[in-house]
């Protein structure tokens, strides 16, 4: 990536298979923001998909509980009330994400952990030898020091207004999160919620209505393997990763598109 300075993703976004799949991705989401019930109801339609996709961010993190407990308050699962919150500050986060991702990477880590880390926790990287969760069976996380060169090389990554597609940055955000589990609780729903806040700062999603969360629960059993397909850093690894993201997106952008069609039937 570090041959091409001025746009260090473009290697990856010229991976094979990478350019059709983001089209297809943005062709769903288009129709998405396309709808015409989003002139009268758009913010139902983000409501219902920051709901969705928080529970399924849970799910993913461990969670065990239904949409219908989620909407009527019902779970105490510390997953759930943390993505909840996560998903609650998406918007307000997005517009300081690509200027101070450290800073929102620690907000979203407060609120994701806050029912399930220790208080002195909360937004603080891991030192070498405290726990991380591993819910996505990756093995052994990356040691502090990784840890801390990678997060470095993110901030760089998201201070450049990249002209590759915001799908490919998102991947990439999303990959490098759940490979480092950088806090180690609640890694996932920060990793998840970043790639999201990418896709809003960087045009795709601008009011966030897709749940990108959802796609990645609906695509559960390929999850894992095309993470570590991305942590091994071959060109076909990586790009099975962002094609699998995209997967993930536009079946999300799809599930809000139900969402769109059950409000005009009333």
């Amino acid at each position: 990536m570090s041959s091409v300075p001025d746009e260090p993703l473009q290697p990856v976004a010229d991976l094979p298979g990478v350019g059709a799949a983001v089209d297809e991705a943005r062709a769903v989401v288009d129709r998405l923001l396309g709808h015409r019930i989003l002139r009268r109801r758009s913010s139902d339609v983000s409501m219902e998909s920051a709901l969705r996709g928080a529970r399924a961010s849970a799910v993913l993190d461990g969670a065990d509980a239904d949409v219908e407990q989620v909407r009527a308050g019902r779970s105490d699962d510390p997953h759930v009330k943390g993505a909840l919150r996560v998903s609650g500050e998406l918007g307000l986060l997005a517009e300081t994400w690509p200027k101070a991702p450290r800073q929102v990477l620690a907000r979203l880590h407060a609120l994701a952990a806050a029912d399930g880390a220790a208080a002195d926790a909360l937004g603080r990287p891991r030192a070498d030898g405290e726990p991380a969760g591993d819910p996505l069976g990756l093995g052994p996380a990356p040691g502090a020091g990784e840890v801390a060169a990678r997060l470095d090389a993110l901030d760089t990554l998201l201070a450049a207004r990249a002209a590759v597609p915001a799908l490919v940055v998102g991947a990439v955000v999303h990959g490098e999160l759940a490979a480092l589990r950088p806090f180690g609780w609640g890694d996932g729903v920060v990793a998840r919620a970043a790639e999201r806040l990418t896709l809003i700062g960087r045009g795709l999603d601008p009011k966030s209505l897709v749940p990108t969360e959802l796609g990645y629960l609906e695509l559960r059993e390929e999850y894992g393997p095309a993470l570590r397909g991305y942590l091994s850093g071959t060109p076909e690894g990586v790009g099975a990763w962002v094609v699998f993201c995209c997967r993930a997106v536009a079946a999300g952008a799809r599930d809000s598109l139900a969402t769109c069609e059950a409000l005009q039937r009333g």
